[in-house]
């Protein structure tokens, strides 16, 4: 972070010369704390070693540990959740140490990191441009709609024969009494006579709006 409001934030890039599976640990608690420091960086992968570093200056009350993990990519991952993170009340300074590689670990380092390379690049050019690796063709979703609509026409077309067939749902006329309580009849006829009134008054309105004439506005606008 800047030490001042308006100076801009420091940027650091890591290339893959950066990165290594050795990593350094400083402003450990001096109270002998190895094996918890190994246990926890152990969650993030296998590690190989943990030891102090005597040689290497420190803060009073602090010490500084090595630890070599088996993958690169194990300790990518190790830095990027510990780095700056408390441990028994200190702050961890987690960073590389590629100075500690030798010529078979840069050589299988490069070698891991040009083969996630080319399949980062063939699988983006195995994709469609502009389309995502989850989304569904459009030729299937189209196909999948005509599906559905055909499915559902036929399904109305079995229902309307199934109850054109059946006498449950025959049409009643209404001059006829098919409750068995007179009640019941004298409602449904009351109901019928309602709408019938309805309709023909519907009948009427419209006809009368029909022969209307529309009016002419003569009104002088200003």
């Amino acid at each position: 972070m800047p030490r001042d409001r308006d100076e801009p934030p420091a940027v650091r890039v890591y290339t893959v010369c950066d990165e290594s599976k050795y990593l350094i640990v400083r402003n450990v608690p001096s109270l002998g704390c190895g094996d918890d420091l190994a246990n926890l960086f152990g969650t993030y992968g296998p590690v190989e070693e943990c030891k102090p570093m005597d040689a290497e200056n420190c803060e009073p009350y602090t010490d500084v540990f090595f630890i070599k993990f088996s993958q690169v990519s194990n300790a990518r991952f190790a830095k990027r959740k510990l780095d700056e993170s408390v441990f028994l009340g200190n702050r961890l300074q987690v960073t590389y140490a590629p100075h500690f590689e030798s010529l078979l670990d840069t050589k299988e380092k490069l070698e891991v990191r040009r083969k996630e390379v080319l399949g980062r690049v063939k699988s983006s050019a195995a994709r469609p441009q502009g389309t995502s690796q989850y989304s569904l063709p459009q030729g299937s979703s189209n196909g999948n709609q005509h599906q559905m609509n055909s499915n559902k026409r036929e399904y109305v077309k079995t229902i309307h024969a199934s109850h054109s067939g059946d006498p449950r749902f025959s049409h009643v006329p209404s001059n006829k009494d098919y409750f068995p309580s007179e009640s019941m009849n004298a409602t449904v006829k009351l109901v019928r006579e309602k709408l019938d009134k309805i309709q023909s008054g519907g009948d009427n309105s419209n006809a009368a709006a029909a022969s209307k004439k529309p009016r002419v506005d003569n009104r002088r606008r200003i």
